[in-house]
């Protein structure tokens, strides 16, 4: 059934559902969606199915009741399916009136029809028609073909067709205290003081083609400790502690290491106390965009109007290549970017230059 707005449907609805199970990004950029349904539901419990250790991002979100995590069980088949059976259990105990899956994966499509709500709702999704069968309620996708500003709306646009909707577009992300005092303390334990001006750097991406050479961070960091006397704060994933100590090792400018030391709302409050963060199209500049902290994000072939962190205090930084952004995982299949490789150190340090001198950071 295609909708366009059925109020009748959402009567005493006492227990909602929200599937996103993309990537950091994509649950940040969906927050605003947690909090529209909260909003047109106050009396109704909103829990959020995310990927296996999201979960910590969103705890502190007043909107959100419960989330839950799809996980990958260690152990034998017997093992692996009883502990599968008591999440299913404890899932199905949240008694979901409905459901909104905000992608287009077949996992999502199967999380939902297993949750047993009554009203299942999702966009329509061609190319894979059997997944629709899985929905009860399917809303028509937009017929413009005009880029949509802030990726918000990408899932906003599913609600808002059940007469669901929020002023508040622009991603937020609520940190705990005593996840900022976990965030202090690894940082004292560093060196690295709450009250100074430092800058975090995530030079890092799981996609190849979106990074930045790593030599040109180097400089990077040796140019803000030799002009301004900024040290540097690396942050990113575990897997990606191995580059960020090659990067660390070369510098000749004070920086630290926080590369795979922090769970997920750790980095949240790491992030929410530095003074500016630089980095790649990464999760770490949504998450920092959405704790308050001024960004600089570098996008080379995604696309940056739809992305990018949204606000006066957020400024992008994009190839002079005509060809950018072309939406392709690398030049001809090579998983490497030239728009990206022939981005030069110097428009970067004037974007940062810039940010730095407006926000009044350099004289403080």
């Amino acid at each position: 059934m295609l909708v366009k707005g059925n109020s009748d449907l959402i009567k005493d609805i006492r227990s909602i559902l929200l599937i996103q199970l993309g990537d950091i990004g994509d649950v940040v950029w969906a927050t605003p969606t947690f909090r529209a349904v909260k909003e047109a539901y106050p009396q109704a419990n909103v829990s959020v199915l995310l990927r296996e250790s999201f979960g910590s991002l969103l705890e502190a979100d007043p909107h959100i009741h419960k989330t839950f995590e799809v996980k990958r069980y260690n152990g034998s088949f017997l093992k692996k399916a009883v502990k599968q059976l008591l999440f299913l259990k404890e899932f199905r105990n949240e008694n979901f009136d409905m459901v909104f899956d905000l992608r287009f994966d077949d996992r999502g499509a199967f999380m939902a029809l297993l949750s047993g709500a009554q009203i299942r709702v999702a966009l329509v999704y061609p190319g894979f028609k059997w997944r629709n069968f899985l929905f009860t309620h399917l809303v028509e996708p937009p017929v413009s073909k005009e880029i949509i500003y802030g990726a918000a709306e990408q899932s906003l646009r599913i609600v808002r067709e059940f007469g669901i909707d929020t002023k508040h577009k622009i991603p937020r992300l609520w940190v705990y205290e005593k996840v900022k005092k976990r965030a202090k303390q690894l940082l004292d334990a560093n060196g690295i003081k709450t009250s100074d001006r430092w800058i975090t750097l995530n030079p890092f991406s799981r996609w190849h083609y979106k990074e930045w050479g790593y030599e040109k961070w180097v400089q990077i960091v040796d140019w803000l400790w030799k002009e301004y006397e900024i040290p540097t704060v690396v942050v990113g994933a575990p897997e990606e502690r191995g580059k960020s100590i090659d990067i660390v090792n070369k510098c000749k400018g004070r920086i630290y290491n926080l590369t795979g030391r922090t769970t997920l709302d750790e980095l949240a409050g790491v992030l929410s106390f530095s003074s500016l963060h630089v980095g790649v199209d990464s999760a770490a500049p949504h998450i920092a965009a959405a704790v308050g902290t001024p960004t600089i994000t570098i996008y080379g072939p995604s696309e940056w109007l739809v992305w990018a962190p949204l606000g006066e205090t957020h400024s992008v930084v994009t190839p002079d290549r005509y060809c950018a952004p072309c939406h392709q995982k690398g030049c001809d299949g090579s998983g490497t970017s030239k728009c990206l490789e022939e981005l030069t150190i110097d428009k970067v340090e004037r974007a940062i230059h810039g940010v730095l001198d407006k926000s009044g950071i350099l004289t403080t």
